[in-house]
């Protein structure tokens, strides 16, 4: 069982507010963007508020990147 932070937490807040947009975002881009470190943290914390967030990773010059993309937002408290 995930201990997840609140939803009004400052910290998933910055990173829902980014996700919202339902583009794929990179770890680095959420990082740099939402001011997080533990992006997959996060992500699993906004899953388990019941958002719907899809994880895809891409070799781009011989790199590998993870893409999230949020489908469907977690439904406000």
């Amino acid at each position: 069982m995930i201990r997840a932070a609140a939803l009004s937490s400052p910290r998933l807040q910055r990173v829902l507010a980014l996700l919202a947009d339902g583009r794929p975002h990179t770890t680095r881009d959420i990082v740099r963007r939402a001011r997080v470190m533990a992006v997959n943290a996060c992500i699993s914390e906004l899953r388990h508020h019941g958002a719907e967030i899809t994880c895809a990773q891409q070799v781009i010059n011989d790199e590998r990147r993870f893409f999230y993309t949020m489908t469907k937002a977690p439904a406000p408290k």
